[in-house]
């Protein structure tokens, strides 16, 4: 509406409702100055009229102004929103209209816009965006260095690793590790995604790779960050002599029988002869080194048959005269020999990709490079409790998953809508789905204090968890696999989500779940987790094309922003 046509609706619409003798009492008129009217956000409307006396007739009063004014905004005070997006693969699937993503990210851009339109003033509407799949991704570069990440797991070593990492390991030794027996293998190095080896390499590190869960259930689909080195106790001594032959080939000549001429000739080298004449293993060692000495010897010449012939009383005799010598290099090779020690270093935190897993639960202890830590009795992966150095279980566990989700979460709740929008625009789908990570997260962020450093709570202020989602959970640090849905696992996954989604509407959250189920091929009517975790049935949707995404939010948007008379 422009601001005459507003002032011109707000007329009608008084007239409306004013149903009193406009004969007697007159017919207030309504205006909106152009100062008063925003067509993104508020209207100040002023009712005036002239209200007809009685005994101040007799003053010669026979009528006073009247005068009302009220300011209306479109929109709460204030809101801070939560939008927790899936970015699991099976968000590629879709119908004709697209991807379910594309209809995520085209959904989530009008949504931002409705709530820039509902501020009244810059900072009255903040939004933060937590995109998840088995892992959330806060951003490598501002949480590094901090306080809030728990790098236990990260550090340390295979659980099992240092039983089959024996004193007789080294290079060039069969891997010590196998899908089957310790569910990982050898890699070349200690970067993710190094190639897998067979053989420990010449310089003795021993790397294990992705692990597959078999043994290690709770560290499914995730990188080690280190390798064990190799450090010899003893040293082997191997000396081999490499002997090679020269012959020099002569051809000589005499004249009736005198002195013997032979010209310069040629010669040819011979193949080498390798022999390992002796080993010894020695205790201690300081390093590799190698030494060569050289010798030569030269046997006798050998001539072979002459060949003689007489020409005008002269006698000419020639033969082939051949000279063997033997060129000998005897090489020392001091090299480190088992038993070997094997010491674990982790990689730089600065390879970290960002990801970070559940928080810990209660009773389950946690693998560090000091060992075992002790279980805590809480369960930090359902709760906001703010993340503290003194208390490793409270901090985010820093991991590499095997696909960590390519958009960060929101540093801070905000209102920098360009800025919110990339962060839209970055979602891209891929790995598996732990809502309850999500959620926590979400929730996390509508928390004054760490780590997403929100302020306190302004008076006046709705908080809301918009929670996207298309399916049902199949990983998270503990449970599933990522490949299958409804599981006994992935049952204890659900309770996860529904505690964490309990406390947080206890602490006032307001929570609209949205169950996006579009190209899931034998994919459930409902998804049971989402519907719980809803504030109320009227606040979880279940949908079935991609174009109601796009009508949810917009629905959701205007709940969210109603009217709301301020003075």
């Amino acid at each position: 509406l422009t601001q005459s046509s507003a002032q011109a609706l707000a007329q009608k619409y008084f007239d409306a409702n004013y149903t009193v003798d406009k004969t007697i009492y007159g017919a207030p008129t309504i205006s909106i100055p152009a100062t008063g009217y925003n067509s993104t956000g508020s209207v100040t409307i002023t009712a005036t009229n002239s209200m007809p006396t009685v005994l101040m007739k007799l003053a010669s009063i026979s009528s006073l102004p009247v005068s009302i004014s009220s300011n209306v905004i479109w929109g709460q005070s204030k809101l801070w929103v939560a939008l927790v997006l899936d970015n699991s693969g099976s968000m590629s699937n879709g119908d004709a209209s697209g991807s379910k993503m594309s209809a995520l990210q085209n959904a989530s851009h009008q949504l931002l816009t409705i709530l820039q339109n509902a501020a009244s003033s810059p900072g009255d509407v903040k939004v933060g965006i937590v995109p998840f799949t088995r892992s959330v991704n806060m951003g490598e570069s501002g949480y590094v260095g901090s306080a809030f990440i728990d790098w236990g797991e990260w550090d340390a070593p295979p659980a099992n690793a240092a039983a089959v990492v024996t004193s007789s390991v080294g290079p060039g030794s069969a891997c010590p590790f196998s899908t089957g027996t310790t569910g990982y293998r050898c890699t070349n190095g200690s970067a993710n995604g190094s190639s897998s080896t067979g053989t420990v390499p010449a310089s003795g590190i021993i790397c294990p790779g992705s692990d597959n869960g078999s043994v290690n259930t709770a560290h499914n689909a995730r990188y080690y960050n280190g390798c064990y080195d190799s450090v010899p106790t003893n040293t082997l001594t191997t000396t081999t002599t490499t002997s090679t032959p020269t012959t020099l080939s002569q051809t000589c000549t005499t004249v009736n029988g005198g002195a013997t001429s032979c010209n310069a000739g040629s010669s040819s080298t011979g193949s080498s002869t390798v022999t390992n004449t002796t080993t010894a293993t020695t205790a201690g060692y300081s390093g590799n080194s190698s030494s060569t000495t050289n010798a030569s010897s030269t046997a006798a010449p050998t001539d072979g048959s002459q060949n003689c012939s007489t020409h005008h009383g002269t006698t000419t005799c020639t033969w082939t005269r051949r000279t063997v010598t033997t060129d000998v290099a005897t090489t020392v090779a001091l090299t480190g020999a088992a038993p070997f020690n094997h010491t674990w270093t982790h990689n730089s935190h600065s390879t970290w990709s960002g990801c970070v897993t559940d928080r810990q639960r209660g009773g389950v202890q946690t693998m560090t490079m000091a060992g075992l830590r002790t279980a805590p009795a809480s369960d930090y992966d359902t709760t906001n409790t703010q993340p503290v150095n003194t208390t490793p279980d409270t901090q985010f566990p820093a991991e590499n998953p095997s696909s960590c989700p390519a958009a960060t979460v929101s540093a801070a709740l905000g209102f920098d809508w360009a800025g919110l929008g990339t962060k839209i625009d970055d979602m891209s789908p891929g790995g598996s789905t732990n809502q309850a990570i999500g959620v926590e997260h979400g929730w996390q962020m509508l928390t004054t204090g760490d780590p997403y450093t929100t302020p306190a709570l302004p008076a006046n202020t709705s908080r809301y968890i918009i929670f996207v989602s298309d399916g049902l959970n199949t990983q998270d640090r503990w449970w599933g696999n990522g490949s299958t849905e409804g599981t006994v696992q992935d049952g204890y996954i659900d309770t996860q989500e529904e505690t964490t989604c309990d406390r947080a509407k206890a602490d006032g959250v307001v929570i609209y779940a949205i169950y996006v189920n579009v190209g899931n091929v034998g994919g459930a009517g409902n998804s049971a987790p989402l519907r719980y975790c809803a504030s109320d049935a009227t606040k979880y949707y279940a949908l079935t094309s991609n174009s109601a995404v796009v009508t949810t939010f917009n629905q959701i948007a205007q709940q969210i922003t109603n009217v709301r008379v301020v003075r």
